[in-house]
Order: structure tokens, then C-alpha cells, then sequence
């Protein structure tokens, strides 16, 4: 069986990372390769890491624990030491901000090709749409090693057409949109607290500004919803792992984010979402370009807020036309991965 690492963002802090993550891990398995997450670490991190997640009476770290076994259940890792790669028949790049350069180590580690191994980058993600020139030509000398690329954004690709003219950049989705929802209902785990009848699920990687707020509170109390923000905290569903938060949006009655990944499960689920654009001290408006570029790729322009208020028709939802755009991306990507790791 041909071995395949996945060179991706570490960590188990970000549920889309995780939930990404697991997702090309699995679609690869389908493919029968045996599938590896390689992780850069040293051993003093990665005992530091099985400690935190034993700390189940410190909340946060209950979290991280939960994060951690749902990895450990679903993915194998490999850690990478001493660039013991040898035994790895290929490599795949992505997906998430992989590309980021605000988010890059000093040693380029999610940009360069491991020496003499085939690979490939899928979905991967820039997180931005503007680029210093010093990024430029560092991320493009690196990725002329590569054996194909394929980009989540279209900023990504425009990017990369300019810069890049020796390689073909292709534009897939978003690996959590190739699982069907009953692959995931199988990784989906319901919280172990009371769960309210309705509820508005509230997932906000930025800050959620006052009028934001006020307006999601006003609506929740005029419909007789609970809000859960898993974000919180304060709250008990603060705890909750990459399991939890897919039970915890296939049953809400509306979720409110600002978040790729939500709006993506939401969209998967069938239920009505309502997309804000992302605000806070730091925060650009770069943030923002996969989420339009989902948008307008899946024609779901009416699940942006108005700027005004929640609306009735916020709660409707009919993704009908969309599903049938989503069956086409999806058979272009996986074509991308069956044409480029046929290894």
C-alpha cells in the first residue's frame, strides 16, 4: 500500500483545521493509500501536548483533550524528525492557510517540496489576496518544485497565474466538501449536556460586535431560541471537540458565524446560516475572500447579513440549485487528486 503524508497546520485548538484535516485524510483512504498527518515537532512538545490533554478539571485543556482523542481516533500522525521521509511514496499540501505568509515558520515548512518525493497541494490557502513582494518570490521558488498545485481561493489562483507562469494552478473545493454529510454523521458526537429544543448556534472567530450581538439576541428571544456560542468561555459547551461542534450545528435552528468551516457544515446540513463578516482589532478583510469565494461559487449571496437586521427568509433555505454546482466541484477535485497522485 503507497504511504501519504498530508503536510498541514498543526494543532488541536481550530475545529476546521481538525475537520479539514480528517477530511482529505479520509477522501485519501478511499483512495487506498495508507495516510499519515506529518507533524513538526520535537519529543519535549509532544509530551508537553499528552499532558495538556490529560488536564480534563482545567476547562480549556478539556477542550484541547477532546480535540486531541478526536485526532487521535481519526488520523494517523507521523512525527517528523531527522527528515525521516524516506518511506513516504508521496506528499499532499493542504488544505486550510497553509500558504499564509503571516502565518509561515522560519524555515518554510508548509511550502517546500520534501526533496525527491512526489507532491501535490490541495485546496491549499493563502488566507489573503495582497502579497509582499518578498513573499512573492519566495513562496513561488518554492512551489516550482512542486508536481501540481491546486488552491481553495480564487484570489490563490490569480495570484499564482501571474507569478507562477511554468506550473497550472487548478481551483477545488475545500476537502470538507467532498465527505458526504452521512461520512461525517459518523464522526459526530452529541454533547453529554442538556441540549435546548432550539437553539441559535453562534461560532465567531472574530470578535462579535455589539450590533451584532444585539441583533442575534433580539432574534433568539423572539423565536423562544437558546444561544449556544461554543466560543465562550463561560459556557459549557466551551469544552466541546470537532465531534461536537458538527452535532451542534445539524441541529441548531440557525447558525450565525463568521467562520469558513461553519458556514460550510451549515451549508452540508441543510440549515439556514447567516455569514457576517469578520471584525476586531487585526482583523482584514482578507479574511473574508474564501468565504465570498464560497458565496459566489455555490450562488448563495442571500446568506450574507443585510448590515439591518435577522430576517424570516434568513431562516429559510434552499440549497437545492447549489448542491448540483457542489456535485460538479466536487468530481473536478477529486479528478485533480486521482490525475496527480496516480503513484
Amino acid at each position: 500500500m503507497k504511504k501519504i503524508g498530508i503536510i498541514t497546520l498543526n494543532g488541536y485548538f481550530n475545529f476546521g483545521n481538525r475537520l479539514q484535516n480528517y477530511a482529505l485524510t479520509k477522501i485519501l483512504e478511499e483512495k487506498g493509500f495508507e495516510v499519515y498527518t506529518i507533524w513538526y515537532k520535537n519529543y519535549k512538545t509532544i509530551v508537553k501536548d499528552f499532558i495538556k490533554s490529560k488536564l480534563f478539571f482545567i476547562k480549556k485543556y478539556k477542550r484541547y483533550g477532546n480535540f486531541y482523542e478526536f485526532s487521535k481516533t481519526n488520523m494517523k500522525e507521523f512525527i517528523y524528525l531527522n527528515n525521516n521521509i524516506e518511506n513516504f511514496d508521496a506528499f499532499v499540501v493542504g488544505s486550510d492557510q497553509v500558504w499564509n505568509y503571516k502565518l509561515m515558520d522560519k524555515d518554510n515548512t508548509w511550502f517546500e517540496a520534501p526533496v525527491g518525493k512526489k507532491t501535490i497541494s490541495y485546496a491549499a490557502s493563502f488566507g489573503t489576496s495582497e502579497f509582499p513582494n518578498e513573499f512573492k518570490d519566495k513562496i513561488c521558488n518554492q512551489l516550482k518544485k512542486y508536481d501540481a498545485i491546486s488552491v481553495r481561493e480564487n484570489s490563490g489562483k490569480i495570484f499564482l497565474d501571474e507569478n507562477l507562469k511554468s506550473k497550472k494552478v487548478e481551483l477545488v473545493v475545500d476537502p470538507t466538501l467532498l465527505l458526504h454529510t452521512k461520512v461525517w454523521d459518523t464522526v459526530m458526537i452529541k454533547p453529554k449536556f442538556k441540549i435546548p429544543k432550539k437553539y441559535i448556534f453562534v461560532y465567531f472567530l472574530g470578535d462579535i460586535s455589539k450590533k451584532y450581538k444585539k441583533e442575534i439576541e433580539k432574534y433568539a428571544s423572539s423565536h423562544s431560541c437558546e444561544i449556544i456560542n461554543i466560543l465562550d468561555k463561560k459556557s459549557k459547551y466551551y469544552t466541546s471537540g470537532p465531534g461536537e461542534f458538527l452535532y451542534l450545528i445539524k441541529n441548531s435552528n440557525l447558525v450565525c458565524t463568521d467562520s469558513f468551516h461553519a458556514s460550510v457544515f451549515s451549508f452540508k446540513y441543510n440549515k439556514p446560516f447567516i455569514i457576517f463578516k469578520r471584525s476586531g482589532e487585526g482583523i482584514s478583510n482578507d479574511l473574508y475572500t474564501r468565504l465570498e469565494n464560497f458565496i459566489n461559487v455555490f450562488d448563495i449571496k442571500d446568506r450574507e447579513f443585510n448590515g439591518i437586521e435577522i430576517r424570516e427568509e434568513n431562516l429559510k433555505c434552499d440549497y437545492s440549485n447549489s448542491y448540483k454546482l457542489l456535485d460538479k466541484e466536487i468530481s473536478k477535485s477529486i479528478k485533480f487528486i486521482d490525475d496527480n497522485l496516480n503513484i
